[in-house]
C-alpha cells in the first residue's frame, strides 16, 4: 500500500490545496492531509482542530483521504505511519526554493522522497495568508476556497 502525506498549516485550506489533495489521491492508495503546527498554540485564523474539520468536510467525497495533525518533525511522522512519499504543491519558483532544502533534509533523515505537484494555474497566486487579508477587509474569496471554508472565514471575521 502506498501512503502519501500532504503536510501544511492549511489556515485556511484553499481550492489550490484541494486540487493538490485530489490529484495526490489519484496516485496513492492513501493520502493523509497533515495539519502541522502545535495544537496547544492558538495562532492564525482557525485552530488546528477547526482546520482539520474543514479539511474533512471538503474532502469527504474522496474515499482515500484522511486528516491528521502533527507538531513534531515530519520525518518522525512519516516513519511512524509508513509513509511512502511527501506531496507538496508548488505555485512558483519561490515555493520550490523554499521547499527544496526541506525535501532534501527529509530524504536524508528518513529516505522518504518529496513529490512536487505544480499548482493549477488558476490558483497559482492564491495563498492562505493572502486570502485571510482579502477576507479581513471584506473582499470576496468565493471560488478561491471551498464554500464551507468561505462561510467559516466569514463567521470568524464578523
Amino acid at each position: 500500500m502506498t501512503i502519501a502525506v500532504c503536510p501544511g498549516s492549511f489556515d485556511p485550506v484553499t481550492n489550490g490545496h484541494l486540487d493538490v489533495f485530489t490529484r495526490a489521491a489519484r496516485q496513492f492508495d492513501r493520502v493523509i492531509v497533515l495539519v502541522t503546527g502545535n495544537p496547544a498554540k492558538k495562532t492564525g485564523l482557525f485552530t488546528v482542530e477547526e482546520r482539520m474539520e474543514l479539511i474533512r468536510e471538503v474532502t469527504s467525497d474522496i474515499a482515500n483521504i484522511e486528516v491528521d495533525h502533527w507538531s513534531g518533525l515530519l520525518v518522525d511522522y512519516t516513519t511512524a505511519h509508513q509513509v511512502s512519499a511527501i506531496v507538496k504543491g508548488l505555485r512558483s519558483s519561490l515555493d520550490y526554493d523554499y521547499e527544496l532544502p526541506m525535501a532534501q533534509m527529509n530524504r536524508r533523515l528518513s529516505g522518504v522522497d518529496t513529490l512536487f505537484l505544480m499548482t493549477d494555474e488558476k490558483f497559482g497566486y492564491v495563498s492562505s495568508s493572502l486570502l485571510k487579508e482579502v477576507a479581513k477587509y471584506g473582499g470576496d474569496v468565493a471560488g478561491l476556497v471551498p464554500p464551507a471554508v468561505k462561510a467559516a472565514m466569514e463567521a470568524k471575521l464578523q
